[in-house]
């Protein structure tokens, strides 16, 4: 049996994302996964894919990247594998971000964004009112963002994984990536739960895992996991029609600090029910439901749509996000081990950018001319480097 070319260490929407562009390139990709594909962070996402989150920056020109490229990927993966194989739920919702207090710094964010390119329209609250005629009257300020988009993201990672196996490929559930092996100094396998499984090149894209992996592997880096958690409330009758925030979640999405962080996040998914979120909070791998938690983000939700109040909720979930230091994406060669990338640190917006991380990092591979600047995203940058 042949060896593949690329082993993928992680079947989230990051390494079916990378998976699939490389094998899109002609390369023979095996992808690995300690659990089920798309059974960790990806299962406990949102879906969101979003440019109105983000600063000016790398991750803004990475997300908008995403944002272009997710709809042609989506549509080229149908044709190729029918849609039975390629239903995403891909749903260009757009997003509403709302202030209830001081309007200023709302409409400060949305200008920089404009001058980056991104369709942010500063609205009044009636036309606010106009999109969500349930939200509260007490909206001092808004932004209509309309490249704002959702997908399933257990679909969306499944879908792409299908195309992998399509393409010659595999998908290995249950083997959990412990290390590499190396021959020359260059990666020669991966050592796993059910032996080493030669390559010749590795992506590390095992989310919040990654570090362990990258320490494993002799070349540690710094991801650490932060915590989420998203409410579901029972299906209901068309409520909320897009995705709608308050300001806050901005501030929340950029802060480092490891304390408890939580902001109004609200939106229907296609079998009517609402999620609620978000919250962050750097608490290690521990899994424990904070009901303190939960009862602040239905508060929040209720404060930003309080027809809420009466509806129940019908689960909760959690789930650990890679967090960089510095805030950005990890994507890229790592310079100490020939044949070892990492693909990592998205944080919360890994489904949003996984598109585009994709690309990039078959373009890297191939030392093609890349579909964004990787030099932010480079694993040897300082902030990095464990």
């Amino acid at each position: 049996m042949a060896h593949p070319d690329v082993v993928v260490a992680g079947a989230g929407v990051i390494g079916a994302a990378c998976a699939e562009a490389l094998s899109a390139a002609g390369l023979t990709v095996t992808v690995l996964d300690r659990g089920a594909p798309a059974g960790g962070t990806t299962a406990a996402g949102e879906g969101n894919v979003l440019v109105s989150d983000k600063e000016p920056g790398p991750e803004l020109e990475l997300a908008k990247a995403s944002r272009r490229l997710w709809p042609q990927l989506l549509d080229g993966l149908r044709a190729e594998l029918g849609d039975d194989l390629a239903d995403a739920e891909w749903d260009p919702k757009g997003g509403l971000v709302v202030s209830t207090g001081e309007a200023g710094p709302l409409r400060d964010f949305a200008a920089v964004q404009k001058e980056s390119g991104v369709d942010a329209q500063v609205i009044g609250a009636d036309e606010a009112a106009e999109l969500e005629p349930l939200l509260t009257k007490e909206v001092t300020a808004a932004v209509w963002y309309p490249e704002d988009a959702q997908l399933q993201p257990v679909l969306a990672a499944t879908t792409l994984l299908a195309a992998v196996r399509a393409r010659g490929g595999s998908v290995l559930s249950g083997h959990t990536a412990l290390g590499v092996t190396t021959s020359g100094g260059s990666i020669s396998g991966v050592r796993t739960n059910h032996g080493v499984l030669p390559c010749g090149a590795v992506v590390n894209a095992c989310g919040p895992w990654s570090g362990e992996f990258a320490a494993a592997a002799g070349a540690p880096i710094t991801v650490l996991p932060r915590r989420g958690m998203v409410l579901v409330t029972a299906p209901l009758p068309e409520s909320v029609r897009h995705k709608v925030y308050d300001a806050d979640y901005v501030g929340a999405v950029a802060s480092g600090d490891a304390d408890l962080q939580t902001s109004t996040v609200v939106e229907s998914t296609g079998a009517g029910t609402v999620l609620i979120g978000s919250s962050r909070q750097r608490v290690g791998f521990d899994e424990t439901i904070r009901v303190d938690v939960l009862a602040e983000l239905a508060r929040k939700a209720v404060s930003l749509f309080p027809f809420l109040s009466a509806v129940p909720v019908m689960r909760a979930y959690g789930g650990f996000r890679p967090y960089a230091p510095d805030h950005l994406p990890v994507i890229g060669a790592d310079p100490r081990l020939p044949g070892l990338w990492h693909v990592t640190g998205h944080e919360g917006a890994g489904i949003g950018l996984a598109a585009a991380t994709g690309r990039l990092l078959a373009d890297l591979f191939r030392g093609k001319e890349s579909v964004v600047d990787p030099s932010p995203f480079r694993v040897g940058r300082a902030e990095v480097l464990a």
